[in-house]
């Protein structure tokens, strides 16, 4: 399936205790679909406050429905903050996570000199100018395979730190800065350091030749402040062609690259 959601009220993707998830929505709005108990798996856990537009599920059940009656039906017995998109039945090797060969996310900046009460939950306010041509310089640095210690949450549980990054862009749209990135995958919080390293350089806080120094020290002590959650957005994940899975109809930057 694809799911997509407001992270504002959710305690992030995975399943907790005494905390309100979406896994745990998901899991319990398909179940009444399939009549069954069932567990999903996603294409990339979402911290507290991140959302999403299109995540990628997979579950597997006994279950004879069709797609649209999936949909549907998984749709009437979810909350208005989170919705799937479609679905798509798959062969039995498709894994939502270990299947995906890119991950995409956004980050969201509101530039301006007041707070907009509308923005709140879907950009990071930023009350100071910042120069878009200091942070794109940064952003080149990280654009590559590397070591991104600097650049992963204490707690992170990856077993390597190495990670190729395809693409960090930086642009303004009215007073949003949007930061685009894809990679072949991404440690805790990366994004969100990454964002907040950019913002610093951008601010003038720190110089342009930060992102390279971070990467080449490899600690995470020495990487900046982690920007706030409610910026992030998972945009999708990429899959090969032959599980035809039938995704928003938009193209990401990797893929305006590879067909030029």
């Amino acid at each position: 399936m694809g799911v997509e959601y407001d992270g504002s009220d959710f305690h992030g993707w995975q399943t907790q205790v005494g905390v309100r998830t979406v896994q745990q929505c998901l899991e319990a709005a398909i179940s009444r679909v399939a009549d069954h108990p069932l567990g999903v798996q996603c294409a990339g856990r979402t911290d507290t406050g991140v959302h999403a537009f299109e995540q990628v599920v997979h579950f597997d059940t006994t279950a004879s429905r069709s797609e649209r009656s999936w949909v549907l039906g998984t749709n009437v017995n979810l909350p208005p903050d989170v919705a799937v998109r479609w679905a798509h039945r798959v062969e039995d090797d498709f894994h939502a996570r270990f299947s995906a060969v890119a991950r995409h996310y956004r980050y969201q900046l509101q530039v301006r000199r007041t707070r907009s009460p509308l923005a709140r939950n879907r950009a990071v306010w930023v009350h100071d100018a910042l120069d878009l041509a200091r942070m794109r310089e940064a952003a080149r640095a990280l654009v590559g395979e590397h070591d991104f210690s600097s650049f992963r949450a204490v707690a992170c549980q990856a077993k390597s730190p190495v990670r190729r990054v395809h693409y960090l862009e930086v642009d303004a749209e009215d007073d949003l800065v949007v930061l685009r990135i894809g990679a072949n995958g991404f440690l805790h919080h990366m994004v969100r350091n990454i964002a907040g390293v950019l913002v610093a350089i951008g601010r003038g806080e720190a110089e342009v030749g930060w992102t390279r120094e971070l990467l080449e020290v490899c600690d995470r002590t020495r990487g900046g402040v982690t920007a706030p959650p409610q910026g992030l957005f998972f945009v999708r994940a990429d899959y090969p062609e032959h599980f035809a899975l039938p995704q928003a109809a938009y193209r990401t930057p990797l893929q305006r690259l590879a067909a030029d």
